[in-house]
């Protein structure tokens, strides 16, 4: 019970640590879900997206 009652009295407790509590860890959760996904998508589908298949395509000048 010693983890529990330090994470109350930690965050918690208190409505004005609480909420930005909530909000710092939803923000975070995003960012990395976001790069985790983007990160398996680009693996998923090399060679057959766009910034892999430019160069064929596009004439630098």
């Amino acid at each position: 019970m010693s983890l529990a009652n330090t994470l109350y009295n930690a965050v918690v407790k208190r409505n004005s640590v609480f909420v930005p509590t909530i909000f710092a860890g939803a923000f975070a959760f995003s960012i990395g879900f976001d790069l985790g996904v983007t990160k398996f998508w680009d693996t998923w589908n090399k060679g057959k997206q766009w910034k892999d298949i430019r160069s064929r395509y596009v004439e630098e000048e």
